[in-house]
This record gives C-alpha cells, sequence and structure tokens, in this order.
C-alpha cells in the first residue's frame, strides 16, 4: 500500500524519515474514517531506478530514478513501513515515499540497496558512459512527451477551425442561388437600346415560331416621349403660311442642286400678326 509522498528538508536521515512516516500515518487514518481505502501499487526495482505502478493497468505513476535516490531504510518499530528519499527532477525538491508492506518491507529495503551496488559497479565497468546514456534518455524521453502534448494540442486547433470554417459553408447561400441583377436604366426609368440585343426564338404553345419582326427601316422613328421627330419637308403645305412654305420650298430645291447654307444669310419674314 501506497501512503503517499510529502516534502522533507534533508536528503537523508533517520529523524526526517519518522517525521515523514508520522505524518503520511495521520494523513491514512483521517481518510480511513472518511471513508477512502489507501491504495495499492506495484513496485519495479533495477539498476535504473523504482517504478511505481498502478497493479491492474500497469500505468506508471513514479519514476524514480536511482541516481536521484539519496536515502533508503525500513522502520525497525513497525515491520511492515519501509521509505525511501527521491530528489524530485522538476522541482529540485527531496519527496520522502512511505510504503506499507505485509511482512517484506526489509527485503525490499535490501533490494533496492542491491540495485544500487550493481549500478555501481556498472558505473565502474564502463566508466560512467552509462550514466550519462541514461539521463540523456531520459531527458529525450521528456522532450518527446512535451512535443505530443504540443502536438495534440495543435490537433484539436486545427479540428476547431475545420469546424468553424464548415459552419460559415452551412450559413452561405448555395453557389446556383444567383439573383439575376435588372438591366440597368436611364434617369427616365427606361432600358437602355441595344443594337445587338438578341430577338426571342421561344416557340408558341402550338410549336410554331412567332412571326419575325419588322426590320427597323420600316418603323416610325420616334423621340425619347414617343412622338415623332420634326421634319419641316415632310409636312403637308397646310401646315404652314403661304409665305414660309415658299421659303421651305425654295430651299428643298436648293439642297438638291447642290447648295448649302455655308455664307448664305437665312432669315424668315415676320409673320402676319394677324396669324
Amino acid at each position: 500500500q501506497f501512503l503517499g509522498s510529502t516534502e522533507v528538508e534533508q536528503p537523508k536521515g533517520t529523524e526526517v524519515v519518522r517525521d515523514a512516516v508520522r505524518k503520511l500515518k495521520f494523513a491514512r487514518h483521517i481518510k480511513k474514517s472518511e471513508g477512502q481505502k489507501t491504495p495499492k501499487v506495484e513496485l519495479q526495482i533495477s539498476i535504473y531506478g523504482v517504478k511505481i505502478l498502478d497493479p491492474k493497468t500497469k500505468e506508471v505513476q513514479h519514476n524514480c530514478q536511482l541516481h536521484r535516490i539519496s536515502f533508503c531504510a525500513d522502520d525497525k518499530t513497525d515491520k511492515r513501513i519501509f521509505t525511501f528519499i527521491c530528489k524530485d527532477s522538476e522541482s529540485n525538491k527531496h519527496l520522502c515515499y512511505v510504503f506499507d508492506s505485509e511482512k517484506c518491507a526489509e527485503e525490499i529495503t535490501l533490494t533496492i540497496g542491491q540495485a544500487f551496488d550493481l549500478a555501481y559497479r556498472k558505473f565502474l565497468e564502463s566508466g560512467g558512459k552509462d550514466v550519462e546514456t541514461r539521463k540523456q534518455i531520459a531527458g529525450l524521453q521528456k522532450r518527446i512527451q512535451e512535443l505530443e502534448t504540443e502536438n495534440a494540442e495543435l490537433k484539436n486547433k486545427v479540428q476547431d477551425l475545420e469546424n468553424q470554417l464548415r459552419t460559415t459553408q452551412v450559413h452561405a447561400s448555395p453557389a446556383g442561388s444567383v439573383t439575376p441583377k435588372s438591366p440597368s436604366t436611364d434617369i427616365f426609368d427606361m432600358v437602355p437600346f441595344s443594337p445587338i440585343s438578341p430577338q426571342s426564338s421561344t416557340p408558341t404553345r402550338n410549336g410554331t415560331q412567332p412571326p419575325p419582326v419588322p426590320s427597323r427601316s420600316t418603323e416610325i422613328k420616334r423621340d425619347l416621349f414617343g412622338a415623332e421627330p420634326f421634319d419641316p419637308f415632310s409636312c403637308g403645305a397646310g401646315d404652314f403660311p403661304p409665305d414660309i412654305q415658299s421659303k421651305l420650298d425654295e430651299m428643298q430645291e436648293g439642297f438638291k442642286m447642290g447648295l448649302t447654307l455655308e455664307g448664305t444669310v437665312f432669315c424668315l419674314d415676320p409673320l402676319d400678326s394677324r396669324c
């Protein structure tokens, strides 16, 4: 059973360990009175350190590297209790881990001591290279975990952006539903004339084509307000007084003979006041 861990001021010492055991035992009694059970754990002891695992899922809860463990002892007054002090890699604080084991506390303490002996022998054989390699591997593993966490956060952000983009596309109007623009009009709210506007070729209900539209040469020219433009030469003789009509006839004959108005004074006699 894992009673927990608590910070201590010194990296070693029997009194330091005893104070930590008293503190964690008191905390365990409080948890028991509240109905909480002391969690069970599994220990893996090797020349690289002590791992504290969940016995069912095998998930590593704490990984105490051997070169960071500074003290290990079992309680002589309580054969069930054993402890070790390890320096935390992140906070650099000394933490005392306390365990409650039935009849094997002393054996676990001796096993950790044997791991120290084997690690020291291997250190002498390798000239210290193995310890440095283990430190580098531990640093790389920590960096890998940080990168994996950062990668997971970036994936979540990308997923959020994709969801926002899909929501925007759903609220946007479909591409095929564009409203046709009405033709622009002039100041009189009339559609301007287009000489290349195609004629409607839609067949009638009985399948025949409508009659052709007559050409513009035969149409009567009209001005902007629908009235026929003024043409003095196409007016009847009775439209003007005789004297004005005679002047117009002379002008028309002169135009037929090739005369122009350049250099010619053109004026109309004042109309008779009786008109």
